[in-house]
């Protein structure tokens, strides 16, 4: 019996990574999320966050940082996104909050150990960056996701908002101190 494991490598992501970023954006979101909107909310929203364009635009921004997990073909199998600045200042009770933005890992890849690699490097760069909170959002109802963060000391600091279209999903700001 052959040995079907793949080595997963984190590397920083570049300007030629911005089509299959996208496209894992896309298909990750689509998979976990895109039953509970419209086909014009969806539309939307994925035109506005997952575009090149959008992509291009995050990874030139100097406040935020992507780290790709790659397989051994060379394929994107997830990714993290921080932000060096917390979308949630009114919720902040350090001085130096930071934000892990999104952690994607592709839809046939899930379970795989890729969002734990991902997650210890976006840890490791809060710390190294001298953030003393973090901040994430996650969908009200995505239990498994919660569970997955609170692994890693997160918990339920507020209710918040997040927007697809017009539609408003209820979301919970996680947050842990550093």
């Amino acid at each position: 019996m052959s040995d079907t494991r793949t080595t997963i490598t984190l590397r920083a992501a570049s300007e030629a990574d911005i089509p299959a970023l996208a496209a894992l954006g896309r298909d990750s979101f689509i998979a976990k999320f895109g039953h509970l909107y419209s086909q014009e909310n969806l539309d939307r929203f994925l035109g506005e966050t997952f575009s090149d364009e959008a992509i291009a635009g995050e990874l030139a921004d100097p406040g935020r940082l992507y780290c790709l997990a790659v397989d051994d073909a060379g394929e994107i199998a997830g990714y993290c996104k921080i932000a060096f600045k917390s979308a949630f200042p009114e919720h902040a009770r350090g001085e130096r909050a930071m934000e892990l933005k999104q952690l994607y890992t592709a839809p046939d890849r899930v379970g795989q150990g890729i969002g734990a690699l991902l997650m210890d490097w976006a840890m490791e760069q809060f710390h190294t960056r001298g953030a003393d909170e973090v901040h994430l959002s996650v969908f009200s109802e995505n239990t498994g996701a919660h569970k997955f963060y609170r692994r890693y000391g997160f918990d339920k600091l507020a209710d918040i908002y997040f927007w697809v279209g017009d539609h408003r999903d209820d979301e919970f700001l996680f947050a842990r101190m550093l």
